[in-house]
């Protein structure tokens, strides 16, 4: 019963977020030199699974504060998850990350907060408001919003791979191997 409510509620989210922002998110991906991605809590579990996917899609991927993640710089994309739009420890990297000349993108369940004041660009999800993220019983704090951007991200990589011709084998070939 549970796995039908969750499914439900974020094929909901994600039947309402607009079908042109993965058009719209693609370039940012081209264009980049090396991407950067961020978040905190599991927003920032979230954007590992991202960056480790972009990485076995042949894209330069970095995690901030990891301690090799080299400098960023004109050129670079700085992709911020967070679904509040305020985490506060993320606000001042942005504004550095776009002070340095990245492209800085953001990821959230609102269309207007204070990451969206700093962001090149605000990819919304669900109607672009909280309203779409209302609270579903055993789906507590976030969770919606986790989830709806995972399988989001998820599906900008299953288009890179798919408009790529990219194969799981050369997938495979790049991904770690001293595990």
């Amino acid at each position: 019963m549970h796995d039908r409510l969750i499914l439900n509620k974020i094929t909901s989210v994600l039947n309402a977020t607009d079908d042109s922002l993965i058009d719209d998110f693609i370039p940012f991906l081209d264009r980049a030199n090396r991407i950067f991605v961020s978040g905190v809590g599991r927003s920032g579990l979230v954007s590992k699974f991202f960056a480790m996917r972009l990485m076995h899609t042949g894209h330069k991927v970095y995690i901030v504060g990891e301690t090799t993640t080299t400098s960023i710089k004109s050129g670079d994309l700085f992709i911020v998850i967070s679904g509040s739009g305020a985490t506060e420890t993320l606000l001042p990297l942005m504004r550095r990350a776009r002070d340095l000349g990245a492209e800085v993108i953001g990821v959230s369940m609102k269309k207007k907060s204070p990451m969206a004041d700093i962001a090149d660009q605000i990819f919304a999800l669900g109607a672009g408001s909280e309203y779409s993220f209302i609270t579903v019983e055993g789906m507590p704090m976030g969770t919606v919003f986790e989830l709806s951007a995972l399988i989001f991200l998820e599906s900008i990589i299953a288009r890179i791979v798919h408009e790529n011709g990219i194969t799981e084998e050369q997938m495979r070939a790049i991904h770690a191997n001293l595990e």
